[in-house]
């Protein structure tokens, strides 16, 4: 936590001069004399770090959250699965933070629509855009408009009871097979909910008309779908642990797709998580090859694949396949790292629901002028009033799939 909040301290101080732009009336010395008043936009867990270290670092300091949402905390309530309570202890951290009387929280208030950044910027010394990435941007593969098939983002929004999202209505209950295009720790969330028993569900915090829906489901096969190989899996150990150990579901992985290359043993040196999700994998087909059972559900790793369409089903309007291209493995020279490239071999799997992922996008608003926009759709938090920083901040240094509790120690 302490490291997190040095850190997160620094990151502040090199944005300072981006972010202090108060009125022209006023020079810095009248920004010295007055008490810092700030406006944080998004009141997930980047805008409540922020808060707390600006009420921690600046004595007198008032800051006021906005969110479009009526609730705050953003990620914790509405990303974070219900079966990991856990990572919502978080929460209480950001409640003091909210309960400080120099904290304020506004909800209902969109940026953009009742209030625009050029209006916060008169009113506040600082403004600090924190309301992440709520959009998704699409695959661009043929059949992406089918029935069946969803944003890994929309479902996890669905089962924790987003207002955004909960009239989504999946239909769980006319296929026995799923797909999910990623490898990372939101696939393996949806994964998870889809093939955990209901009855343990029932205890967590789900929401109650996703939890019916679940119930009702049909799906009893999964397939994660990755398009390198099981040593560049996105995942984390502790959260692919937790799916492997599911009651009564089968893991199914091609031995084949386990052999290494010395590529591979070199990326597994240089990182501790990336042969840890290895090893994981690799004892789980071990564990799990001769063992199967009627009543059983499956999980299948597809490694080595991309997506290239999806095909409809008899009907024409619903999802009944994916087309995907086989892949190997090669050399970046800009980079270093292993890419896959396709070999021009493909093959259809089979599934009546899809989930895809892709890097998200950031909310549109203020095109005035280039001093008032945030770039279309960026998904980095390095543009800062619509200009970039140099320097990366401690969130963009973490992982790819940043948990609540990590990027603040």
């Amino acid at each position: 936590m302490a490291r997190g909040l040095r850190l997160l301290s620094r990151a502040v101080e090199r944005l300072r001069p981006l972010l202090v732009q108060g009125p022209p009336t006023r020079g810095f010395s009248a920004f010295v004399r007055e008490p810092l008043h700030v406006c944080v936009v998004g009141s997930g867990p980047a805008g409540f770090y922020t808060a707390d270290r600006m009420l921690k670092s600046h004595e007198g300091a008032q800051v006021d959250i906005i969110d479009r949402l009526p609730t705050p905390f953003g990620l914790v309530r509405s990303g974070v699965a219900p079966d990991h309570p856990e990572t919502k202890i978080v929460v209480n951290q950001f409640s003091r933070v909210a309960a400080n009387g120099s904290c304020s929280f506004f909800g209902n208030v969109t940026l953009g629509r009742d209030i625009s950044l050029s209006e916060l910027r008169k009113t506040y010394h600082v403004v600090v855009l924190a309301y992440g990435a709520e959009s998704d941007r699409s695959l661009g593969i043929p059949g992406e408009d089918l029935k069946g098939i969803h944003s890994a983002r929309e479902f996890v929004w669905w089962y924790n009871g987003h207002p955004d999202m909960c009239d989504l209505s999946p239909d769980l209950k006319n296929t026995e097979s799923a797909v999910i295009l990623g490898q990372g720790n939101v696939a393996l969330d949806v994964a998870r909910i889809l093939l955990r028993c209901k009855t343990e569900l029932a205890t967590t915090d789900i929401a109650d008309y996703a939890l019916d829906a679940l119930r009702g489901s049909t799906i009893r096969k999964v397939h994660l779908v990755g398009r390198r190989g099981p040593i560049q899996a996105a995942c984390t150990a502790k959260e692919l642990r937790e799916i492997l150990g599911l009651k009564n579901v089968r893991i199914c992985i091609n031995e084949a797709d386990l052999a290494t290359s010395p590529a591979d043993e070199e990326e597994m040196r240089n990182s501790r998580i990336q042969r840890r999700v290895y090893e994981l994998l690799s004892k789980a087909a071990s564990v799990h090859k001769d063992n199967s059972y009627s009543d059983q559900k499956e999980l299948h790793f597809v490694f080595f694949r991309r997506p290239i369409k999806f095909i409809p089903s008899e009907n024409g309007s619903t999802v009944g396949a994916v087309q995907l291209e086989k892949t190997a493995l090669k050399g970046d020279e800009v980079t270093g790292k292993q890419v896959a490239v396709g070999t021009g071999e493909f093959e259809d799997l089979k599934c009546g629901f899809a989930f895809r992922q892709k890097q998200r996008s950031c909310a549109k608003f203020e095109r005035q002028s280039p001093e008032q926009r945030v770039r279309d759709n960026h998904c980095g938090i390095r543009v800062v009033c619509g200009r970039m920083v140099k320097e990366r901040t401690n969130w963009d240094r973490c992982d790819k799939s940043p948990l609540c509790g990590r990027n603040s120690g």
